[in-house]
């Protein structure tokens, strides 16, 4: 008979050692990610699914009230969840109906999951339907909240094969950074992080993309760097960093997370022998999947967003499309509210705030 209930702190550990040890494990779904979030203005809830003592599935639940005054409403979001075996119809069914009583009991209006799961998967697909989930529509490029499209690296082959299955090119400029002088370190302290933080600020301008505040960046060294399951990278050359990453390990798995590189010095190719550095890093620790993260799904030359692809693409990973975004609603009028009203209210107020400020109003 399976149980379900959310674990306290007193848990941590044997909660981590399932998620770690599970082939669906993922660092968002660790207890540290949570505690992250907690940060971000999330209120973490650890679900386990238990049969005769044991942990069979789990689900960190990622709690968020939503913004409108005078209503105790909230939305829940898995990251990356659920873990669990995607092939047992019974086990996603009682797991997910163990989140829909947390569900009652907080206010939720609906769940969002985004699983680490092949879009090739078409079993799963059907459970997923079969338990109350309705699939997003997030386009091709980062719509969704989690990339659904990756590059992902079989790093069990030793250093020789994966530097030999490279693309001619990348394989060059790996060992061009080295010939080069450029050199790869991990951060020491925060002095390092607020350089890594730096430079991630000068390449958000450059490429026009936002980033998180750095307190953000400071919650992920005290949660996941601290405790062993990140690690910042700084390229270095002739005394000056020029290219810095985040990268995240569980288990057998490594996820690149965050890269920025300097304005100049790129003829020095740094951003090539960082991640050669990275997955060297993960091969260290016994990781035999490499995660690039986030490409777009549209492969057009023209498309803005293919010097990011081809990058990746270089170092020989498998093109990985996962099954996508989900939410499964438990209030149909909240929902509606959260997906159409709620945009068009923000909106308003936005264009309101906008017209006083212009205005002279304070």
């Amino acid at each position: 008979m399976y149980t379900s209930r959310i674990i306290d702190i007193k848990e941590k550990d044997r909660y981590n050692d399932f998620v770690k040890n599970h082939p669906q494990g993922h660092f968002l779904q660790t207890w540290e990610w949570g505690e992250v979030k907690r940060g971000m203005g999330w209120e973490p809830l650890p679900l386990v699914l238990e049969a005769d003592g044991d942990i069979k599935a789990s689900l960190l639940i990622l709690k968020r009230a939503l913004p409108l005054p005078g209503l105790n409403k909230c939305i829940f979001y898995s990251p990356r969840g659920p873990v669990v075996d995607v092939d047992s119809q019974e086990l996603c069914s009682v797991l997910f109906e163990g989140a829909r009583r947390v569900a009652k009991d907080h206010g939720a209006i609906f769940l969002k999951i985004d699983p680490d799961v092949p879009s090739s998967d078409e079993t799963f697909e059907t459970i997923l339907k079969t338990c109350g989930f309705k699939k997003n529509e997030t386009g091709l490029d980062f719509e969704g909240v989690q990339p659904a499209f990756v590059f992902r690296l079989d790093i069990n082959p030793d250093e020789e094969t994966l530097l030999a299955n490279m693309h001619s090119k990348t394989r060059y400029n790996v060992r061009l950074a080295g010939r080069k002088g450029v050199t790869v370190r991990t951060a020491n302290n925060k002095e390092d992080l607020k350089k890594f933080y730096a430079l991630l600020e000068e390449t958000a301008i450059r490429d026009k993309f936002l980033i998180r505040g750095y307190e953000y960046f400071e919650m992920i060294w005290d949660n996941m760097v601290e405790n062993g399951m990140a690690e910042v990278f700084l390229a270095e050359w002739e005394g000056k960093l020029v290219a810095a990453t985040l990268a995240l390990i569980l288990g057998e798995k490594a996820w690149y997370l965050y890269g920025a590189s300097s304005n100049e010095y790129r003829n020095v190719m740094p951003n090539y022998l960082i991640q050669w550095e990275m997955i060297c890093w993960a091969k260290k620790h016994g990781c035999t999947l490499y995660d690039f993260r986030g490409v777009s799904g549209d492969l057009d030359e023209n498309n803005p967003l293919y010097g990011l692809y081809k990058f990746k693409k270089g170092f020989n990973g498998e093109f990985t499309e996962f099954v996508g975004d989900w939410d499964t609603v438990y209030s149909p009028f909240y929902y509606f509210l959260w997906t159409r009203a709620l945009p068009l209210y923000l909106q308003s107020t936005r264009a309101m705030q906008r017209r006083k400020r212009g205005l002279g109003e304070n």
